[in-house]
């Protein structure tokens, strides 16, 4: 049953059909070939039972404030304010892409919305400050990457929701990851400074700093509300979205008087099409989820790897190698979709941390987003900036290999994932 749910979707998706329908024919056709007296209402209660979860409830608000902050000022006083700070340093600008998409990161927990969101603010300066144009491309692509880990992120919510996992466990290693990714790109950016003779800006002093702090104190807000709202115990990831939305709004149209309401409505009807889309894979993904399990995937795959005694080390390079080689054809969140639900009770049975995991996997969904030929982040780009694909798919390249650098060192060294958590949880 397995292999013809695996056929099916393969025919669908090499003919183009959408990924919601590449997901959710097989479902459908495997119900009718191979589960016929299931009443076709248990169908129905799978499809939206699936997504009628509170903890999903934080998706669609953490789309929402990312295009209100992205189409508004606080996403520039963010990047402005990281500038000021790190703006200085040998490919200060570069290290400014960096920071900026985490600082961004750290308030949408949306990649896409990063990318869009910074490319048209940090591109032209890294290009003005000496940059190569591959150079550039393919770190605003990749720095977006950053914000699936650092808290809060959309992946870990829909990681958390269909494992069980808790979501403030991951926030809290997925601080730990994102440094690290980002440290990572940001030793790229002084090799490149310094093989292409870019010189260290002007350093701002600390009046400057000061001003750029009070003149950014509103978006600086926005992390101290969502993070520390969730990490005080004073709110539930929810409700530090929807607590994210209305201060969003409120900074936008009171404080800096950005947009109208007009506006509001435009950017709520882009916010209620994004989140539309993920809700969708969601329900499909649900479903194909429900056949795995009842085909016994997992109980398969576990007694696979007993027979020829595999341990933890080589479940998880399976599962790096499954996710990278899905990613490059795939939706990220579609990947997400398919291969937890299969592979999560291996690694519980196989004694893996679910946050350790975690962090594996939204690695890998990060990676999948940058990787040609159909990386989602990667079009993000080239519609934001008006550039080639290949152009992008060109400088991505090296932070493919850095990215893949980190994923292993995260992947055997379980330490920098769970430190965090079990300092705040124990």
């Amino acid at each position: 049953m397995l292999l013809i749910i695996i056929l099916l979707a393969i025919a669908l998706l090499i003919l183009g059909f959408e990924m919601f329908l590449v997901l959710g024919v097989p479902s459908l056709l495997t119900k009718e070939a191979y589960y016929s007296t299931l009443p076709d209402a248990a169908i129905i209660q799978k499809i939206f039972g699936g997504i009628d979860h509170t903890t999903l409830l934080a998706i669609p608000f953490f789309i929402f404030a990312a295009h209100l902050m992205g189409s508004g000022q606080i996403a520039k006083q963010l990047t402005g304010f990281i500038r000021t700070l790190i703006g200085h340093t040998k490919g200060g600008m570069g290290h400014t892409a960096i920071g900026g998409s985490m600082a961004f990161g750290s308030v949408s927990g949306s990649a896409p919305a990063t990318v869009a969101a910074m490319g048209n603010m940090v591109y032209p300066e890294m290009r003005k400050s000496g940059f190569s144009e591959k150079f550039s491309l393919g770190l605003l692509v990749a720095s977006a990457e950053t914000a699936l880990l650092i808290p809060p992120s959309i992946t870990f919510i829909i990681y958390g929701w269909m494992t069980g996992t808790s979501i403030a466990k991951l926030f809290a290693g997925g601080l730990a990851v994102g440094i690290l990714l980002g440290f990572a790109f940001a030793v790229m950016v002084w090799f490149e400074a310094r093989r292409a003779g870019i010189e260290a800006g002007q350093k701002t002093t600390w009046k400057q700093r000061l001003i750029a702090a009070r003149e950014a104190i509103w978006a600086l807000g926005m992390p101290v509300i969502i993070l520390g709202g969730i990490y005080s115990g004073f709110m539930t990831p929810t409700e530090a979205a929807a607590a994210s939305v209305v201060y969003a709004i409120f900074v936008e149209m009171v404080i800096y008087r950005n947009f109208g309401f007009k506006d509001l409505v435009e950017i709520t009807e882009r916010s209620a099409i994004s989140t539309s889309i993920i809700f969708i894979l969601l329900a499909m993904g649900g479903l194909i989820s429900f056949y795995i399990t009842l085909a016994q995937v997992p109980t398969q795959i576990t007694e696979f790897l007993t027979l020829i005694e595999a341990g933890p080390l080589e479940f998880l390079l399976v599962v790096n190698i499954c996710f990278l080689i899905a990613g490059m054809f795939i939706d990220p969140n579609s990947a997400l979709l398919i291969l937890v639900p299969p592979l999560f009770p291996v690694a519980m049975a196989l004694g893996v941390d679910p946050v350790h995991f975690g962090m594996i996997v939204t690695l890998n969904i990060g990676l999948g987003m940058i990787t040609p030929p159909f990386g989602l982040d990667i079009f993000v780009a080239a519609s934001t900036l008006n550039k080639p694909v290949l152009n992008i798919i060109k400088g991505v390249w090296p932070f493919v290999g850095v990215n893949l650098i980190v994923l292993f060192i995260i992947t055997y060294i379980p330490a920098i994932s769970l430190f965090i958590p079990n300092l705040i949880f124990g």
